[in-house]
């Protein structure tokens, strides 16, 4: 069912006509008049200019995505008064497709929260604690990847991971002898995993709100693809690592890690992980995102203050900006300064303007005329996941981020997918299939080239071994081939009643 939205502002003797935003606006019809289409040359060269700026602007002239996006905004803008539209009405479609998105906008807002007030209540500290307590020679490889998949989810970042477990895992792949590709290929699937997984990840978060669907349906709908695919990995990395099991670790590595944090810290699992336990309940029994984060950043706070004794005034800034920390370790004291609403800046306005830009093209038709010259022809649903993810790979690759592309990318194909009648929650997760998970794999994109310094392995070196990333996309479009996991039926259906 689509959502009705009327306007009594709209121009003269404007009519419904359906958009692929699931909205319907009303179209010139009265008088004999056109409505004013665009056509699919100016649609094309309109989508084609965005993409061209975004890829020039970052890799030739080193501007700002933000930028980009103003410059992006005023294009089509202009092309959209150009078919005839007034300026109020061009704002008008703005606003609405960042109304539709507050919701997850508030969530960003509490993530930067939720980061900050577990680094200080120490849960962060004591996952990682003790997490390092279960290596084991044979078992290097599939613990090191859920050491990383349980840090992820916890944080919400796989840079963070990377920057911190990773190096950690390198230095002891190394004197175990296993194949640097490997190990960074199983730091990359693992750290890859729980970003995607987590509440409070911005990519999980900007996914779901793109495609307007919930962050739990969001989360629910990826489990059908994403645990089949890690467990495929941990097999993979299981049997590879069975080569090395009779080499001793060297643990010098690892308890310069855990001393520096039992320093810092007091560790006590049933005190300090009682955040994320109350954020994990509240989040199973569906309470409301917005509420879950908001009673584990007020526990979490309350453990800093109280038991690891931080001063007040000091956990209460660090909900705005947390600092790095003093535990002697850099990329440790990164990790542990992370968070605070100050660091979600950057993705939250980035996603505030990137709505903008996805309402103008959905509202002016721009998206649904290339929808219909591009991919109407694509009928099998197996073909349609394929079709997406491809998508965003090629948007990562042009783009070299995956936040546009994820934008764009659901931008582009929610009709489709409402006409195939599926659940919006399966776009997001597709979407995520091809941009989050793929974003890492490319060289030249910013995840790329972060894993690669820090990690000391160009991309196309690990990506062979980063099976998680791109066994996903293949279990994704085997299982829509198959009509497995599409959560098709009702749940498609958005409304809103006058």
């Amino acid at each position: 069912m689509e959502m009705i939205c009327r306007h009594d502002h709209l121009p003269r003797g404007w009519q419904h006509m359906a958009f692929p935003s699931g909205i319907t606006y009303a179209a010139s019809m009265t008088d004999s008049q056109s409505t004013p289409v665009p056509s699919f040359a100016q649609s094309l060269l309109c989508f084609s200019t965005v993409v061209t700026v975004i890829a020039i602007g970052l890799f030739t002239m080193n501007i700002d995505l933000h930028v980009l996006m103003f410059v992006c905004l005023i294009w089509v803008g202009a092309n959209i008064r150009f078919l005839g539209l007034p300026y109020i009405e061009i704002r008008t479609l703005m606003g609405q497709a960042i109304h539709r998105a507050l919701p997850a906008i508030y969530i960003f807002i509490l993530i930067g929260m939720v980061i900050s007030s577990f680094m200080h209540s120490g849960t962060i500290a004591t996952l990682m604690h003790y997490g390092l307590t279960w290596l084991t020679p044979g078992l290097f490889l599939p613990v090191g990847m859920i050491l990383c998949a349980l840090m992820s989810v916890a944080t919400g970042t796989s840079w963070g991971t990377v920057g911190t477990l990773g190096v950690v895992f390198v230095g002891i792949g190394g004197t175990l002898g296993i194949p640097l590709p490997v190990v960074v290929g199983m730091v990359v699937s693992g750290a890859t995993f729980g970003d995607k997984m987590s509440p409070i990840s911005d990519t999980t978060n900007l996914a779901a709100m793109s495609a307007e669907t919930s962050l739990y349906r969001h989360i629910h709908g990826m489990l059908f693809t994403t645990v089949p695919s890690f467990a495929i990995a941990l097999v993979l990395f299981t049997l590879i690592g069975t080569q090395y099991g009779g080499i001793e670790i060297v643990g010098s590595q690892i308890e310069t890690i855990r001393e520096a944090l039992s320093d810092k810290y007091r560790l006590s699992p049933l005190i300090t992980l009682l955040p994320i336990v109350l954020l994990a309940t509240l989040s199973i029994r569906r309470v409301a995102a917005e509420v879950a984060m908001s009673a584990s950043i007020v526990l979490a706070v309350f453990i800093a203050v109280t038991y690891q004794q931080s001063e007040t005034s000091q956990v209460l800034n660090a909900l705005w900006i947390n600092i790095p920390s003093n535990t002697g370790i850099q990329n440790l004291d990164n990790l542990l300064g992370r968070g605070g609403i100050s660091s979600m800046a950057w993705t939250l306005i980035l996603a505030i303007m990137a709505l903008a830009l996805g309402g103008l093209m959905h509202g002016a038709g721009f998206l649904r005329v290339l929808l219909s010259g591009i991919i109407a022809s694509v009928q099998r649903v197996g073909s349609l996941v394929a079709t997406t993810i491809i998508s965003g790979l090629i948007g990562n690759m042009t783009m070299g981020e995956a936040y546009i592309s994820i934008i764009l990318n659901c931008q582009l194909f929610q009709l489709k997918y409402r006409e195939q009648g599926l659940d919006p929650a399966v776009l997001s997760r597709t979407v995520e299939e091809g941009s989050t998970l793929t974003t890492g794999l490319i060289p030249w994109t910013t995840a790329g080239a972060f894993y690669s310094a820090t990690l000391g392995i160009s991309a196309l070196e690990y990506a062979p071994y980063a099976f998680f990333n791109y066994l996903n996309a293949v279990v994704a479009v085997t299982m829509a081939s198959t009509g497995l996991g599409l959560m098709a039926g009702a749940s498609a259906a958005v409304t809103d009643q006058d």
